[in-house]
This record gives structure tokens, sequence and C-alpha cells, in this order.
């Protein structure tokens, strides 16, 4: 993916609006009451039993705007049936639900699909998992989530697009394209939602909804331009975050909501608040009670209110009293009615089934098959360990909890997932090998999370008896996602004690791990010889893996977060500032390097820690393949550009090696002097490339000085003259490097 030309950043025309649709979301607005506006501002909880009884009534009586969390084709379809042909107004309802990675065929984690690097395959996975929501009546999901995540022990991670603000930007504007298709109206389109604007993953300590501590240089060069990407792509919806900004929650702040969604942004879809943070603005202890908290959201630009009630509540009377005036509430309900309408639920509002539902979900399979081979992520493979040659194998031990868990590979936030198509590792390899291969499968611990080594006899004999051994490690899927945050994120339970006993027995391990994050893995890195990181890989985890291990096809997956050697160096990210004493091989000392006894001094005058490598284990970008790749011949042309110019990088990529793969190559920029202190590094480009065995390709980024541009100490946009360095590699710390001069008009 090559930079864009023009600045993403900057704000962009108002969306366009029909007159025709103007017009009509004006006459409807001419016949509702106050208490029939604010009503369009409720977003309602399905709640338990039959929400025919629990819901139909209000619906009829013109109560309620959109339903959370329903997904019965023939219940919603009721509903809507009763909202139209029932209630005086005849609105249609809004059915909204999180359908973050997958509805039935579940795709990667937005982590891992991250991990493919692959615009395309993120659109392909939410467009398939759009059409199959839609089938079952949700009109709008709560996704992408675009919190750029450094910290791996927030559980949230697992449904962010990584640590970078390019990549994650790039991705989120094709989640967004796969959701709401060529028009919002299409069959088997639903609208998108953003979230969680803004500055949620920042979380202190990586706990899940605590207080979020961003710069404003921060906020506006690194966590909100993926939101600003979204909206680019037309993206109808943002909700808002569970944490506070600078002491003010998120929906409750203004300076977001309206001075930069709002004014900058010129945003016009609508805001939904997380569920029941408007009530939490008093348990953040920023309003003494519900009243003024729904006042304090609503006049921020809160459109929709989840879960809790106090729109309904008080809006009515906070009007009456002049606290909010009525100007905010039609501005609210214009843009929920103008969504309804683009949505198309006026002229078809009830959920069909599929045409013809096995070619549906054979093609959302074959979808979720492809993320999940680009999605795995090569970390380690010493001396070639793999592929592994099913020829040459006549027994095969497969190990460890997760081999045949076909629930767990699914991972969190799956409401829906359909079990029944998940493909566990051990099926996909035993589909694949067509039982030439004699395979014996010894989970030994009954969970990730297990200290029982019981069984770990069992699974050194089979060690023995095996010519290749499989272990698969990593953690369960509640063990990520919302509120599942860890402040140890090595393997749980006893899988270390397990890989230790099975490398004592001395002949070679792969692990394949399956988890929801990055995993610290110092403890057994050294300890096995080729690790393969699925992350949680969805439906059609297993038989990627399967192609993967025995060289159907090369891994070609890249790292989106870097992965620290210990939890005490988080946040670890590639893209940090150099400070005045950056850690160098001459300054950098260890614990054990320390005389006893020694006298005081500041070992080493430099940024790091004295009992670990100041480096991560894995780098961002990094990804191993069946193949090498070799960079060279570098060229940046013109070496001088100005303002409103383009600089042109190229590089040869060779393919040394005798498989064919696909590489992903990376640009990086420096800005080594500015007015504010510039990361090492930012990407700024990626390729994804094939290249045959002995081809050379030559591939080329164009970089625009837009691309340049960053956030000042005066608030601002700014373009900045002077000397620029690049790279161009495989990961974030190729050393192939050049440089350009940027200089006034």
């Amino acid at each position: 993916m090559r930079p864009e030309t023009g600045d993403s950043r900057q704000p962009v025309a108002e969306r366009a609006i029909s007159a025709e649709l103007a017009d009509r979301v004006a006459a409807l607005m001419a016949r509702m009451s106050l208490e029939d506006k604010i009503a369009q501002m409720a977003l309602v909880q399905a709640g338990e039993g039959s929400p025919i009884e629990s819901l139909g009534d209000e619906i009829r009586s013109g109560r309620v705007g959109a339903v959370l969390n329903l997904v019965d084709r023939d219940a919603v379809n009721e509903l809507q049936r009763i909202a139209i042909e029932e209630s005086a107004l005849g609105i249609p309802l809004l059915f909204g639900r999180d359908v973050i990675h997958g509805f039935q065929t579940i795709l990667p984690l937005p982590l891992g699909q991250a991990a493919s690097w692959n615009p395309e395959v993120v659109r392909a996975g939410a467009r398939v998992a759009a059409q199959e929501a839609a089938r079952a009546g949700v009109n709008w999901t709560f996704a992408p989530m675009v919190d750029i995540a450094r910290d791996p022990r927030w559980g949230r991670v697992a449904e962010s697009l990584g640590e970078d603000v390019f990549l994650a930007g790039h991705l989120a504007r094709a989640m967004v394209a796969g959701f709401q298709g060529e028009s919002l109206s299409d069959p088997g389109s639903i609208a998108a939602c953003a979230k969680h604007f803004a500055g949620y993953g920042t979380s202190e300590s990586g706990r899940d909804y605590a207080t979020t501590n961003i710069p404003d240089n921060e906020l506006h060069n690194v966590y909100l331009p993926p939101f600003k990407a979204c909206i680019d792509q037309g993206a109808a919806s943002l909700m808002t975050s569970f944490s506070d900004l600078d002491g003010i929650p998120a929906s409750a702040h203004s300076g977001l909501l309206r001075d930069v969604l709002r004014d900058q942004w010129a945003f016009e879809g609508i805001v939904v608040s997380d569920w029941e943070s408007i009530p939490q603005l008093s348990i953040h202890g920023l309003t003494a009670d519900d009243r003024e908290a729904a006042i304090a959201a609503a006049n921020a630009g809160v459109e929709l209110e989840m879960a809790s009630d106090t729109y309904a509540r008080h809006l009515a009377a906070a009007v009456q009293s002049g606290h909010v005036s009525l100007a905010t509430i039609d501005t609210a309900v214009a843009r929920i009615l103008r969504l309804k309408f683009e949505l198309g639920l006026f002229e078809a509002p009830y959920a069909q089934a599929a045409d013809d539902p096995e070619a549906a979900q054979q093609t959302a399979l074959q979808v979720a098959r492809k993320a999940a081979l680009q999605s795995m992520v090569l970390l380690v493979n010493r001396n070639d360990l793999l592929p592994l040659d099913a020829g040459r194998i006549k027994k095969l031990a497969l190990i460890g909890p997760l081999a045949d868990d076909a629930y767990e590979q699914l991972g969190t936030w799956i409401f829906d997932g359909d079990p029944t198509l998940s493909v566990s590792a051990l099926d996909g390899i035993r589909e694949l090998l067509g039982g030439q291969v004699e395979i014996a499968h010894l989970p030994v611990l009954e969970t990730s999370r297990s200290r029982d080594l019981a069984d770990i006899d069992a699974a050194v004999a089979a060690v023995h008896a095996a010519d290749a051994t499989v272990l698969f490690l990593g953690e369960e899927a509640i063990l990520s996602g919302e509120a599942h945050s860890r402040a140890d994120i090595d393997l749980p339970g006893a899988q270390v004690q397990l890989v230790r006993r099975l490398h004592a027995v001395g002949k070679p391990l792969i692990a394949v791990i399956l988890a929801g994050r990055p995993l610290t893995l110092s403890n057994i890195v050294d300890e096995v010889d080729a690790i393969l990181y699925a992350w949680h890989p969805g439906s059609m985890g297993g038989p990627a893996i399967a192609d993967l291990l025995f060289g159907i096809a090369s891994p070609s997956g890249k790292l989106p977060v870097t992965f620290p050697r210990a939890v005490g160096q988080i946040p670890l990210y590639y893209n940090a500032r150099n400070t005045g004493k950056p850690p160098l091989p001459e300054t950098v000392v260890q614990i054990d390097d320390i005389p006893v006894r020694a006298p005081q001094t500041s070992f080493g005058m430099s940024a790091f820690h004295l009992d670990v490598d100041h480096t991560p284990l894995f780098c961002f970008g990094h990804g191993l393949s069946y193949t090498r790749f070799e960079y060279s011949n570098l060229q940046v042309s013109p070496a001088q550009i100005r303002p409103g110019e383009s600089v042109q990088i190229s590089v040869d990529l060779r393919n040394c090696g005798r498989r064919g793969a696909e590489e992903i190559l990376q640009l990086y920029v420096r800005d080594p002097v500015a007015s504010i202190t510039r990361p090492v590094r930012e990407l700024k480009g990626f390729e994804r490339v094939r290249v045959e065995p002995g081809q050379t390709v030559r591939v080329e980024f164009r970089l625009s000085t837009d691309d340049l541009k960053f956030y000042n100490r005066q608030r601002g946009w700014v373009l900045e003259p002077g000397r620029f360095q690049v790279w161009v590699g495989g990961d974030s710390n190729s050393n192939l490097a050049g440089e350009f001069q940027l200089i006034d008009a």
C-alpha cells in the first residue's frame, strides 16, 4: 500500500446530502413531537425472553429508535413490522450488533487480520461478515475498533489493528468499505461504527476502562488519524470511549465530539455512546446524577444512548428548562433519520435469507481461509525445520490443549459464531495428510490454564517415537477481549513446563501459538526450533495451519505489534522517540555484569532496563518466509523536493530461495530534526508482492510531502523543510537506507 496523495488528516467536505433526502428528513421531523424525537435517540437492549413481548408495546408507542443484540430474523422482522405498520410515525428501527471478526463464519481476530498487511483481505472479510449479519436482521455493526494499541496486557488489543497509525488507518478504511459496500442501501450492507473515540487503547497498565493520559501531539499524530481515515471512507457512525481524556470522559468531551469531529472533520454521521457510558459519567465524577449526565452527553454531541435510559428520562425536561437546546435534539435526530433513509429501511425494511445459502457459506469459508493463511506469522525457523515434508514423516505428534479445540481458535467476541463450521488444527492436518501419516494426539493439559501434568510421560514417549512434533500452545479465547486484561502475559498454566520437558527429549519441536495478544515468549523461544504465531485464526484456522506447516503455502504475515521480551518493557513500540540518551550496544549494562558493592554510578547513561535486553523479542513488521528475500539498489529520486511534490523510492527485491512466496515490503521514514521530536521511524508505505524463485522485481513507493506533515505545538498540521531518512525492508529494523531533502518553496 503506497502513501496516497493529499493530506487525509485535513478537514473534508461535509458528506453530500441530496435535496430529496434532506426534504424527506425535514418532512418527517415536522410531524414529530419532542418525545418522538428523543425516542429516536434510544438504543435499547433486546433483553431476555421474547423480544416481541418485551419491546413490542414500546415500539408500537414510538418509544424506541434502535434495538441492540437481536439476531433472530423472524423477531427482527416482526419488530420492524410493528414499527412501520403500527406506530404513529412508521419509522423503521436500527438493529445493532457487535460483528467484530465475522458473524457465523469467523475470521481471524482483527489483530490477526492486521498481520496480513492486506487491505483486500480485510475488506473481503468484513464483506462476508456484513452479508451474514444482514441476513439475520442486523443493519449496524459496532466495528471497526481502531484504537492504537501499544500494551499487549490490554485484553482488547485482540480487537485492534495494531500499534501503527498508518497500517491501522489503511486497514480500517478497508473494513469500513467491506461492511458498507458500494452503498448502504445495497443488500448485504450494514452501517459501520469506528470505535472507541478516542484513545481507549492507552488505558493505564493495560487495564480495561482505566484512565488514559495522552499528550496533545500524541493524540493528533497517533490516536485520531485512524478515525479520520474511517470518516474519509464514509463510516456511518462513531462510538465514544469508556475512558476519559485529560480528565473528561469521552461521552461528554465536546472538544473531541464537536471541535474535532464536527467542526474540523465535518463528520455528519451519528455518534453513539458505549454501553451505559452516559450514566457512568457520574461514576467518573464528572456529573452528580443521571440528569446531569444526560445533559452533558447530549450537549457534547452524543446522538444515541446505548443500553441505559438517561436520555429517555431526562432530555425532555432538560429541553424545557433550557439546559439542552431543541436545536441540539433536532440535529441529533436528523442524523439518525438520515442514516435510516440511507440504509434504505423505509423502502426495504425486512431482512431476507440468502438466495443460495450453500454457495454463500462456501464463499465465506474461502475468505476466512485466505485471511487465516495470510495472518499467521512465522517468528522462528531454526535450520529451516519448516516446512515439514509429509513424504518423510511416518509418525507425527500433535501435543497441547489447543490442537483439537475448534471453539477456542475462534477467539473473543464471537456471539454468533457457528462452532460447527470451525475446523481444528488436528482435523485440518488429518485432512491434508489423508491417513498417510500416523498421528499421535495428546492434549496433556485440559485447557491452556491447566497446571496438571499427569499425562506428561505419555507426551515424552510420543516425542521420542515421532518423526516430527508440533506443540499447540497459547491462551483460550476467554483470556483476551473486553475486561480480560492480564498483568502476566506469559503462556498460562503449565505450558512452559510442558515445553521444557519435551525440549529435554532432544528432538526438534515446532510451536504453533494461538492467542488473542502478543505473549512474552522469552521463556520458551530457545526451547523450540520453530514458532508459527497463528493468533486466534477463526473458522478455517486448522486448514490454514496445515497448509503452512507442510509447505502448501509459505508464511507471509508480518507483526502489526511489537513483541516484548518481558512485561516490564511495556509499553514497547517501534515508532518511539529517540530521547536524549538512546540505548546503544556500548551503553547497555546487564545486571549480572555489575560487580558486588560497585560504586554508585549511572550505568550506561541511556534508556534501558538492567535486567532485560533493551530490544524487543520480535520487532514490528517481523515475519519469516520459506524462502529468503534480498533487498538492494535502493534509489530515492529526486534528491530534493518542494512542498506539493513527491519523491519516488524504489528497491530491488530478489527471491534467493527455491520457493515462490509473497513478501511485504515496508517503507519507513524519519524526520530527524523538527520543531517537536519525531519518532525514530514511521511506516509510510507497504506493498505485498509475490516473487518466484530467482526472480528480481523492482518495487516503487511514492511519498508525497503531505505524508510528512505532523501536528505541532501550535496545534496545527505543518510541513517543515529539512533532511528526511528512508528505509525499505522486511521489518522495522531494515538497514537499507536512503535520504532526500525537503526545501522551502
